[in-house]
């Protein structure tokens, strides 16, 4: 029996070892099998990047302005040279107090850091950032090197303002891609990721990276999203309602009303066609849309087209004569109402004010009110954005479209995303091809996603008119089909929505509305950013707002006597617009009712077009 015992114990051992040759075997020629996928892949991507380097296209990191500035910025350091080495011995100094501080941890005393990130920098939320001695002076290292980088070139004397703007900008820039947080080695979270899975998450990784390689026809577009979880008119932009007018710029959509009777004065929205309307109609939850339906206002949205080069003639005349002046007359048609309440959005905001002294010019009174949202009026301070719009930039710009009839959609997103780099560039690296984990999906990022080309002669136009001029402001600065524009001419009374972290369309250039407009002008401010700050609805009970009566030259001396109000702002302006609006006595319209024809359904079909198609 024991001979027996011992052979069959041989007997399971061999089939053991045969068992973990034949898994052995099978791991082996499934990653030789992925690799391959992978070696495929990158071959791929390499040859599209290639191809692409052959094209002359238009950046928008011009590295010539970009090189000049810094030039300029190096000629003035060193004109000043003692200044550097006082910049230079405080953060020796600094490094010395961090070198100590270590010491003492290590011997086991509770000692406060040097340096601590800002209570908004997500990349070192992870507790090994503080706990773990070797990763806590990794991160104070770069917060101090970055820190001492960016006050250096902030304190640089006898440069042009634009220039400095810049280098700060692109030293902000190249600080954040030096972060430890995007290198796996130094990312904490990332090492204990490949620990635990044996290296899958940096082979998911390289697939998630040739991934959007591949997407981006080689260039680089990072997945913030998984767009494969979200459809147009499926489970986002779902609210009810009919395209009852459209033109080569824009379709109109009527929605159907969800109360018996409906405010007398119809309500137009003009949403920027830089991104599409559905972001005030992302889920029914949080579409400003569909609350304003449920308020009781008979609402009309207009949905832009999204261009191509057969529509590169289209100025910013057209985008008026063809966007809000003819839906107002198609509301007529459709209502029997001469008289409209008027909402414009960010660059939609811009048009509207354009359109309301246009119309103030012509002697059309068809507008009774206005909301404007995240509106730029005097755009002497426009942020970050004006470090991409000098003279070099635009006219490299313009010659790019001469040839394309438009700018692509990612041109305007790369910008963006520069703006917020480590929310909307770094971190999607970190989580995409670091820790190797697929995109989540997010109604918000797919609509940030979902961008739109800009005609040629519009965008052209309005880059040099409105931003890096600032004619918006000026009576009789800017001239639409043929009619000087003053702004100051508008007497309707206005409701201004701006917010306070908003890097799109700072507050600041929003305020002065108050006193450049010519009629009774409602101010109030919401917290967060150009989105957030805007879609919030009072079902989630976030984000406060500031309002004050007063209208005060400053904007600060206008916060200062602010009073501070919890929640949305939306049932602020229904009740404010409501008054405005006449009575709630009116019988519910049903689109196609009036002399307009049902067109399709909502959301309709310009929307639906994408930036690739």
């Amino acid at each position: 029996m024991s001979d027996q015992a011992d052979k069959s114990s041989n007997g399971a051992k061999d089939g053991d070892g045969f068992e973990h040759l034949h898994r052995a075997m099978s791991g082996q020629a499934e990653a030789a099998e992925r690799w391959g996928e992978l070696a495929e892949q990158s071959q791929r991507v390499m040859q599209a990047f290639w191809e692409r380097q052959s094209e002359q296209g238009f950046q928008v990191t011009d590295p010539v302005s970009v090189g000049k500035a810094f030039m300029e910025m190096s000629a003035a350091m060193w004109s000043d040279p003692a200044k550097v080495m006082e910049a230079q011995a405080q953060l020796v100094q600094e490094s010395v107090a961090l070198w100590q501080s270590a010491g003492r941890r290590m011997m086991g005393e509770e000692v406060d850091p040097v340096i601590a990130p800002d209570r908004s920098d997500r990349r070192f939320k992870a507790a090994e950032w503080s706990e773990d001695l070797l990763f806590d002076f990794i991160k104070q290292s770069y917060l101090l090197s970055s820190r001492w980088a960016q006050s250096l070139v902030r304190d640089v004397d006898g440069i042009d303002s634009k220039s400095k703007e810049k280098v700060d900008f692109y030293t902000r820039q190249y600080l954040s891609a030096l972060s430890p947080s995007n290198f796996a080695m130094t990312n904490p979270a990332v090492l204990k990721k490949t620990r635990d899975t044996g290296g899958e998450n940096l082979m998911s990784g390289l697939k998630n990276l040739l991934a959007d390689l591949e997407k981006g026809d080689g260039r680089l577009d990072i997945s913030m999203t998984d767009e494969s979880k979200f459809e147009v008119g499926k489970n986002v932009a779902v609210t009810p309602g009919k395209v009852v007018f459209q033109n080569d710029l824009m379709q109109l959509i009527q929605y159907e009303p969800s109360t018996e009777s409906v405010y007398k004065r119809p309500l137009l929205f003009v949403p920027p066609w830089i991104n599409k309307f559905y972001v005030l109609d992302l889920q029914p939850k949080n579409s400003l849309i569909k609350w304003a339906v449920d308020q009781g206002y008979t609402l009309f949205v207009i949905s832009w087209v999204n261009p191509r080069k057969e529509l590169a003639h289209k100025s910013f005349d057209d985008y008026m004569l063809e966007g809000p002046l003819a839906a107002i007359d198609a509301i007529e048609q459709a209502t029997g109402e001469s008289k409209i309440n008027i909402l414009g959005f960010c660059i939609g905001g811009i048009l509207t004010v354009s359109t309301l002294a246009y119309m103030t010019a012509k002697g059309d009174d068809r507008i009774a009110s206005a909301t404007l949202l995240a509106t730029m009026v005097d755009l002497q301070d426009i942020g970050e954005v004006s470090v991409f719009i000098d003279d070099e930039q635009l006219a490299s710009m313009d010659r790019h479209m001469e040839e394309k009839g438009y700018l692509e959609a990612h041109h305007l997103a790369q910008i963006f995303s520069m703006m917020r780099e480590n929310d909307l560039i770094w971190s999607f690296v970190v989580n995409n091809y670091l820790m190797g984990r697929d995109a989540m999906p997010f109604d918000l990022l797919y609509w940030n996603s979902d961008s739109t080309r800009l005609p040629a002669t519009m965008l052209s136009y309005y880059l040099r008119n409105v931003y890096q001029q600032n004619l918006l402001k000026e009576p009789g600065g800017m001239v639409l089909d043929e009619v000087p524009i003053d702004i100051s001419k508008i007497k309707i009374p206005t409701y201004f929505l701006a917010t306070k972290e908003d890097h799109i369309a700072p507050w600041g250039s929003s305020y002065p509305a108050t006193s450049l407009l010519g009629g009774p002008v409602r101010f109030v401010l919401g917290a967060s950013g150009h989105i957030a700050g805007i879609v919030n609805p009072p079902a989630a009970d976030k984000y406060c707002h500031w309002i004050n009566s007063k209208k005060p030259q400053s904007k600060e001396e206008w916060l200062e006597g602010a009073e501070r109000l919890e929640g949305s702002w939306w049932p602020d302006w229904h009740s404010w617009l409501s008054k405005k609006s006449g009575s709630k006595k009116t019988p519910a319209r049903i689109p196609g009712d009036g002399k307009l024809s049902i067109i399709e359904d909502a959301p309709g079909s310009y929307v639906k077009v994408r930036a690739n198609d």
